[in-house]
């Protein structure tokens, strides 16, 4: 996966939009954070929640990490070269429900349907 790979598929949810966070490229819907890449150019830091996020370091560790940094923090960082896409797109897709408007996410479902 690389990043360019990745930005289509954050910039495919509705109301998605990409600008930068801490420098670097970022996607925020609404203006609420979602994702970034991190300083390395090679992973993503994404704000997916508690619950996605342990269930990714459980279950591929290679691939989800978190740092001290991020301990206490519902985010998890992905290795883009270690993720396929359609497991990028699934935590993206959670991360994207967290913070989009319910009008937003209702709208999607109905179109996804």
């Amino acid at each position: 996966m690389t990043f360019p790979a990745a930005r289509k598929i954050a910039l495919g949810f509705p109301g998605m939009e990409e600008g930068t966070s801490y420098g670097t490229p970022g996607f925020r819907v609404r203006g609420r954070f979602v994702a970034r890449m991190w300083e390395d150019g090679q992973t993503m830091v994404v704000k997916c929640g508690d619950d996605e996020r342990d269930a990714r370091l459980k279950a591929d560790p290679g691939t989800f990490f978190v740092t001290d940094h991020y301990r206490g923090y519902p985010t998890v960082l992905i290795r883009l070269r270690r993720v396929t896409p359609g497991v990028l797109r699934e935590v993206l897709e959670q991360a994207w429900r967290r913070s989009a408007p319910r009008r937003l996410v209702t709208a999607y479902d109905r179109e996804v349907r």
